[in-house]
């Protein structure tokens, strides 16, 4: 797949405005300043297809980006705790609508902050994927702010962390080195090609 070749489609902030799911879906999902922007720039070798806000809890849509016959969404990040109520309500309805939707979603990359235990809403999320049965795969974020001991350590601290730790695989990212994203990268080629064997049915 040619990555350069992504393009942004579009941007919702209201469940009643999402366009009909027409491809395969690929989510990625986290709470706010967990480093989802800079993932999604450095799968696609960007700087800025996914604006990273300096400001979390800022954004407040669902971006989709295109590239051949996948679909990208961008989930807005979730558990600021200086959002108003009123945002927060806002964003839990368009992430309900966006799950609710009769969507093709195929994967979740569901991102954690890999320095520290699992958030309250990180647990609520992994729970509801995992009671929905979504695929998807938890990216351990901020990789390259521990030494390799203490990844080993937080590795290790994951598995009585997340309940069914040892069912669920783990990936850890740097954005400093590019870790991960090769793995990343392989999740969404297999996609791809899945979706070609779809398209091919008669």
């Amino acid at each position: 797949m040619n990555y350069n070749k992504v393009e942004f489609e579009t941007s919702f902030g209201r469940a009643d405005q999402l366009p009909p799911s027409t491809c395969i879906e690929i989510v990625f999902s986290g709470r706010s300043n967990v480093g989802k922007s800079t993932l999604i720039n450095k799968i696609f070798n960007r700087k800025q297809l996914a604006r990273v806000s300096a400001v979390p809890g800022k954004t407040s849509t669902i971006n989709f980006f295109k590239l051949e016959n996948l679909r990208f969404a961008d989930l807005p990040g979730y558990g600021y705790a200086k959002v108003a109520k009123g945002h927060k309500e806002r964003w839990s309805e368009l992430i309900d609508g966006y799950f609710d939707g009769q969507r093709h979603i195929e994967m979740v990359f569901q991102l954690i902050d890999m320095r520290h235990p699992p958030t309250k809403d990180d647990l609520q999320m992994i729970d509801f994927l995992i009671e929905n049965e979504y695929p998807f795969v938890l990216v351990l974020t901020k990789k390259d702010k521990l030494s390799a001991k203490q990844q080993r350590e937080r590795l290790q601290a994951l598995q009585g962390e997340v309940p069914y730790a040892d069912q669920i695989r783990m990936i850890p990212f740097s954005s400093q080195t590019g870790d991960g994203v090769a793995q990343l990268k392989e999740i969404i080629e297999e996609l791809a090609a899945y979706q070609l064997e779809e398209e091919a049915q008669p």
